[in-house]
């Protein structure tokens, strides 16, 4: 059978089992499983647990992905964000804007804790939401920053969605990390930018807090210390990475026991609380499990029927050049994202997507943060993106879902904005790749 109508049939058995309501990896698990067998007859069936138990689940970068999300429990149940966002609040929160800044400070803090997205949102929607309705702050603004500050688990390393690309994608996780970085802070940047410009023009946005709450300085310097512990936290973690000292799946143990040791010091624990961490990673875990084994058994069997070079001569014969193709991939990214969870996405879009990256000659680092970018846009676009859902289980009573689709469009497109500027600059994405590991690769 052509790969062409291969590709057709496939979609449309994809689209089919999506659209029934199963779950993602069994969609994709059992049109793998039965394409192999009407296509190879019943022989064929013993490839598929060969695959899983000899391909998909002996990585060893798959380790990376339970030491991580262990990481992010522990630091999500400790306590750590409470202090930290104490921290910002007393020296940011007098200045217009400034709780929801602290917010989003924190949130890019947790996301280089946890590599989670959810993480920072369900943190700070359950510490910072409460503090700034009660004081006044436009609910719209609130809702917002704390949903996309969130977001930005996804981006900026340790990225559990990074660490899923790199290894379907054959892309060098450490340079995604390294890349990861540079562009999740100008997003953070830009985010907080949008709330100074708009509570320095609309006061009434984001009030300052009175005179009479604000600290001495000596209980502001109190309060910093606890600072102190999570950035260490992220130093040894991405240090121990970077300077080539371990590998990501090894900087994931350094993190998971810093984390531990974090919450030992802090005092926040106890047997409910290891409990939740523990059935938290679990399920979180499984969740990815299942995707990969889902998405290895699709993904191979469409390579095997010679996909890779159908896909690449339909790309090179496309009029729209280089940056055309590039702009409609990116638009399909993003209505996927609108529907799905980006680590299904990859899983999805993988077997189609490496063999483009070749043909069109981009940078896989690039054009990997690039995607990260857009679907880290995705996680907090209506109407299934998955930070919305956190951040209305968490919203005080009276906060609908329409609020929160409403609040987050304008950093949708802050996120769009950025995007482009680093499609644009793709340096903004390499420089520290390559200061790092050098250049190719």
């Amino acid at each position: 059978m052509e790969p062409g109508t291969i590709t057709l049939l496939l979609t449309i058995a994809m689209i089919a089992g999506l659209v029934s309501g199963l779950p993602i990896t069994f969609v994709l698990g059992s049109i793998g499983a039965i394409f192999t067998f009407f296509l190879w007859g019943p022989g064929a069936m013993s490839v598929i647990p060969t695959l899983i138990f000899g391909k998909a689940m002996m990585s060893f970068g798959l380790l990376s992905v339970p030491l991580f999300v262990l990481m992010g429990y522990i630091l999500q149940h400790s306590g750590i964000a409470d202090k930290l966002f104490n921290a910002f609040y007393t020296w940011g929160g007098k200045m217009g804007g400034g709780l929801a800044v602290a917010a989003i400070i924190v949130c890019t803090l947790f996301a280089a804790m946890t590599g989670i997205g959810g993480a920072g949102t369900i943190t700070m929607g359950l510490i910072a939401l409460p503090a700034m309705l009660s004081r006044g702050y436009n609910k719209k603004l609130a809702l917002g920053c704390i949903g996309a500050g969130g977001a930005l688990g996804i981006l900026i390393p340790p990225s559990i969605t990074m660490i899923i690309y790199g290894m379907i994608c054959q892309v060098s996780i450490g340079r995604l990390f390294a890349g990861g970085i540079v562009p999740g802070l100008l997003l953070a940047s830009l985010f907080i930018a949008y709330t100074l410009i708009l509570c320095k023009m609309s006061p009434e946005n984001g009030p300052g807090i009175p005179e009479e709450e604000t600290l001495p300085f000596k209980e502001k310097i109190k309060a910093t210390r606890a600072v102190i512990g999570p950035l260490v936290l992220i130093c040894s973690v991405l240090g121990s990475i970077f300077s080539g000292i371990a590998t990501p799946t090894e900087g994931a143990a350094i993190g998971a026991a810093g984390s531990f040791v974090l919450m030992i010091v802090s005092k926040q624990y106890s047997w409910k609380i290891f409990k939740d961490i523990s059935f938290g990673t679990l399920k979180l875990t499984g969740m990815v499990m299942w995707i990969v084994i889902g998405a290895y058994c699709f993904s191979t069997i469409y390579m095997a029927l010679g996909a890779t070079d159908f896909i690449s001569g339909l790309v090179q014969d496309l009029p729209f050049g280089k940056w055309g193709v590039f702009i409609i991939i990116q638009a399909i990214f993003f209505c996927l994202g609108m529907l799905l969870d980006p680590s299904a996405i990859v899983m999805i879009t993988a077997p189609i997507l490496t063999p483009i990256v070749a043909a069109m000659g981009y940078d896989p680092v690039w054009f990997g943060i690039i995607f990260i970018m857009n679907m880290q846009a995705a996680y907090i676009s209506p109407p299934f993106g998955y930070n919305l859902f956190y951040l209305k289980s968490i919203a005080p009573e009276g906060v609908r879902i329409k609020d929160i689709y409403v609040a987050v469009i304008p950093f949708i497109i802050i996120q769009l904005i950025g995007l482009v500027i680093v499609a644009i600059f793709p340096q903004i994405a390499l420089w520290l790749p390559n200061l790092i590991y050098g250049y190719g690769g």
